[in-house]
């Protein structure tokens, strides 16, 4: 193994960051926007890391994918890391009030503001100054490295689909894949203090299906007892919180047992108990709600409704979007299932819109999670590396089918002031999180061998 301890690591980073987010790549906007903002972006990181377009050859996959590879010592041998991103971003809601223009990049207070900030241009940046500054160095990895960076990741597109077929077609399997998911956080359950690097074993599955159902029509001074809106109505009705049954994964009771190493008192025995009892986690859990709920069962979250063209006409059509994610060790066959067995109504049609499969767990126990965690203690001392259940989609589930290693980690420091701005107002990363972030890429990538 070759080890180079950096001295050529640049100041403004929070500059590059703030330039990047003044690019709108917005994914959903594409129609209206085009594809300029997606090729601005391209053009600056060309700009930005001089090195990495020299060093490294890069690969444009669809429109929006853009594969580098930096070629290691030993080549494929072993496998190589493919370290993943987005640079596309969700769109902004005009009514909502930010402190600072959501594409302005504001440098404020420490931190730099902006949508994309933490999803996902942040995580992009700090792998991005990493690969610099060891490029500056002269440093050569042991293995292979594959840049895996998307443009529609928020719009379910296809671009890290195809890097990952290109990929598995050449007969690479990567020993390991890193890709946005957990992060650094305070408190990460309500009873546990202390901070914690919550890193994705796992991720759940996505299903979207519609549900429609066909009425009479008419005028609405007479309505039938069962309009087709009212049928539609019904059919969501019956698809609560309890749809699903839960089931505490592997990787939960995992999580638990390891917090209840850094945790005092009485709650430290609840979760030992809690680890060693699924069952039990279940069904606390489930009764928590919101986010503990989520890891322990499939949620079904009704999305979009429609039907009707006036306020007195009676649809003669009307329909529903639900919006399923599915725990590990189900399938979205047996969550369709399950939906048309809950409704109970042969009237309603069931259409599956969009399918992905959750993924297996990856291991703890190996030398990748090993890898992960020595990272961290040089950017984030002290910090100890817990696995987890990620709950949204991300790119890397293209990989997990024939990837024995995926994790899904931004080495971002993030408060839950953070975390629920994703997607939402006042998106923002400090910029000593940042720093620490290019800390964690730099030890990873050094300590391959």
């Amino acid at each position: 193994m070759t080890t180079v301890t950096s001295t050529t690591v640049r100041d403004g980073i929070a500059e590059r960051l703030s330039q990047m987010i003044r690019i709108p790549t917005v994914s959903a906007e594409l129609e209206q926007r085009g594809p300029g903002p997606f090729e601005e972006f391209v053009a600056l990181i060309a700009e930005l890391y001089p090195l990495v377009h020299e060093k490294l050859t890069l690969e444009r996959h669809t429109d929006f994918g853009l594969l580098f590879r930096w070629a290691g010592a030993r080549g494929a041998d072993g496998g190589a890391v493919v370290l993943m991103a987005h640079y596309d971003v969700v769109p902004v809601d005009e009514s909502d009030a930010w402190s600072h223009p959501p594409f302005a990049g504001v440098i404020a207070d420490g931190s730099v503001y902006g949508r994309g900030a933490l999803d996902d241009k942040g995580p992009l940046i700090v792998v991005l100054e990493a690969v610099e500054n060891l490029l500056a160095d002269g440093f050569i990895p042991s293995r292979d490295v594959y840049l895996s960076f998307g443009g529609n990741e928020e719009t379910y597109g296809k671009a890290a689909e195809e890097i990952a077929h290109v990929l598995r077609d050449r007969g690479i399997v990567p020993w390991l894949v890193v890709d946005e998911g957990g992060a650094v956080v305070d408190a990460p359950l309500p009873f546990v203090p202390g901070r914690a690097a919550m890193i994705g074993v796992g991720e759940k599955g996505v299903l979207t299906v519609r549900l429609s159902a066909r009425g009479e029509g008419g005028h609405a001074s007479a309505p039938p007892s069962l309009t087709a809106v009212r049928r539609i109505a019904r059919a969501v009705d019956r698809l609560g919180p309890g749809t699903f049954r839960p089931r505490a994964s592997r990787a939960i009771l995992r999580m638990l047992s390891q917090l209840a190493a850094q945790t005092p008192g009485p709650a430290r025995h609840l979760l030992r108990l809690l680890g060693s009892a699924p069952p039990l986690t279940a069904r606390v859990f489930a009764a928590l709600g919101g986010e503990p709920a989520a890891l322990v069962r499939t949620t079904v979250a009704p999305t979009m409704q429609a039907g009707g063209t006036a306020a007195n006409v009676l649809p003669s059509q009307a329909s529903a979007t639900i919006n399923l994610r599915i725990a590990l060790g189900e399938t979205t066959q047996q969550a369709v299932y399950r939906l048309r067995r809950r409704i109970r109504d042969p009237l309603v049609q069931v259409e599956v819109v969009e399918a992905s499969e959750p993924s297996p767990e990856s291991s703890t126990d190996n030398a990748q999670f090993a890898l992960l965690a020595a990272a961290l203690e040089v950017s984030h001392p002290g910090v100890p590396a817990v696995p987890y259940i990620m709950m949204a989609a991300t790119d890397s589930r293209h990989f997990h089918r024939f990837a024995p290693a995926v994790y899904r980690f931004a080495p971002l420091d993030m408060s839950n002031a953070q975390r629920a701005s994703i997607h939402g107002v006042d998106e923002s990363v400090e910029i000593a999180a940042l720093e620490r972030g290019e800390r964690f890429h730099r030890a990873l990538l050094e300590r391959l061998g």
